[in-house]
Order: structure tokens, then C-alpha cells, then sequence
């Protein structure tokens, strides 16, 4: 039982006492502390989630700071994940907050969920890694929610909530679809994407570091979108007015 709740007094008004309690009693873990993750652990965190897991293995980049919650000038080479875990205790210092600093490997996926959370939250951008994480999740028949591409794309208003098996104008949430259906997995996958044509021109390759060789361009608010689309279906979901 959350003892101080003054805080979440405006929360309370609008979703009531009861779907509060249900908040508190929920689990959500968050994989991905970048420019999509990092928003949508702080948005659950301020709805009142009474406890999260967060999971990132990577430090902040200089080329961070245009998009990425724990990214500043102060904190360049600093680990992503220990700095939103201060900042979500600094928000609700309550919160039972499991904070995992390690990139989610292949073999990893299965193990990081072993604690069963009540809903996940994948904003990985790696594909390998990615999939491997999706499909623990599915075979577990956890309640999943997916961050489709979120870079070279401008109009936040485009975002839409929908099965993998409907996402279109998405590059990354092609090449996902493509190797889930390769293991069976047709649909069944709740995804938030854009159906905004790519500015395929941003494209530029990177050095293959954690299963990463390509990345576009972004812009400062189009990943928060995400994170906040994404922290929407889970709180929407946990008290059940989706």
C-alpha cells in the first residue's frame, strides 16, 4: 500500500481510487532507456506503477541529447539506466524499482523476464536482440507492447496503436514482422508505430556495435511520442479502459 499519495491526487481524479490501487499493485517493465524507453518508464512511473524493472546496458552518447530522457551535457558517458532509476525514485521514492544494467542478448530475453511483470514494454532498436525479447515475451503470453521505428519521421500525430501484422511505411517493423512470421508468429503482437512515409535520406551505418548497423535520423519529440503512446497502452490496458 502506497502510503503517500498527495502526489497522484489529480491521477486519482481522473481514473478513481480504485484503478489508482490497480496501478499500484502492477509491475511493468521497461527494456530500452533511449530517446522511446526513457520517456515511457518516466510516464508509467508518474501514473503511479507501484513496481518497474528498467533495462539498459548502454552509457549517454553526445548524439543523445537531442532525444533522450537521461542525456545531458553533464552526464555524457554515464549509464542510461542508473540515471532514470534516480529519476524515477526521485518521483515516487515508494517505487519498487528493480534496475538491470546489462544490453538484453539473445540468450539474455528469457532470464530477464523471469519475475512475470504484468506488462512489458519493449523499446529495444536493435532487431537480434529485439526479436529474441518479443519471443520470450509471446511464449510466456505476457502482455507486450512494441516500439516499431521511431527515427526519420516528423509528425507525431501519425502514431498509431495496432497488431505488427497491420504496421505499413515501417522499415524496422518490416524486418520485425519478417522474422517473427519466420517462427510461426503472424499477429498476436501489440505495436505502436508510424505509418509516415521514412525520410530514407537521414540513413547513415554505424559500426555494427550490439547488433546496431544502421540508425536514421530523429528529432527531439517523435521518440518521446512513442514513449508517452506507449505508457498510454500500458496504463490504459492495467485498468482496463483500452
Amino acid at each position: 500500500m502506497m502510503t503517500d499519495t498527495a502526489w497522484l491526487s489529480r491521477t486519482e481524479l481522473l481514473i478513481g481510487k480504485d484503478n489508482l490501487e490497480k496501478l499500484n499493485n502492477s509491475h511493468v517493465l521497461v527494456v530500452g532507456m533511449g530517446g522511446v524507453g526513457s520517456y515511457a518508464a518516466e510516464f508509467i512511473c508518474r501514473a503511479g506503477i507501484g513496481e518497474m524493472t528498467i533495462i539498459d546496458g548502454d552509457v549517454v552518447d553526445p548524439s543523445n541529447r537531442n532525444r533522450q530522457l537521461p542525456a545531458l551535457a553533464t552526464t555524457h558517458g554515464m549509464s542510461k539506466v542508473e540515471l532514470m532509476g534516480e529519476r524515477l525514485m526521485q518521483i515516487n521514492p515508494e517505487l519498487k524499482l528493480h534496475v538491470i544494467k546489462e544490453f538484453v542478448m539473445p540468450d539474455r530475453a528469457e532470464a530477464l523476464l523471469e519475475g512475470n511483470p504484468d506488462y512489458v514494454v519493449d523499446a529495444i532498436d536493435s532487431i537480434t536482440p529485439k526479436l529474441s525479447f518479443i519471443k520470450a515475451a509471446y511464449a510466456k503470453q505476457l502482455k507486450l507492447v512494441c516500439s516499431m521505428g521511431a527515427g526519420a519521421k516528423l509528425d507525431p500525430t501519425c502514431l498509431k496503436v495496432t497488431d505488427i501484422s497491420k504496421t505499413y511505411n515501417c522499415p524496422f517493423a518490416q524486418q520485425i514482422r519478417k522474422q517473427l512470421k519466420g517462427s510461426g508468429i503472424r499477429k498476436g503482437i501489440k505495436v505502436v508505430f508510424s505509418p509516415e512515409l521514412p525520410n530514407k535520406d537521414s540513413l547513415m551505418l554505424t559500426d555494427g556495435t550490439n547488433f546496431k548497423k544502421s540508425a536514421y535520423g530523429t528529432i527531439s519529440y517523435l521518440p518521446a511520442t512513442f514513449g508517452a503512446t506507449l505508457s498510454s497502452v500500458v496504463i490504459r490496458d492495467l485498468i482496463e479502459q483500452a
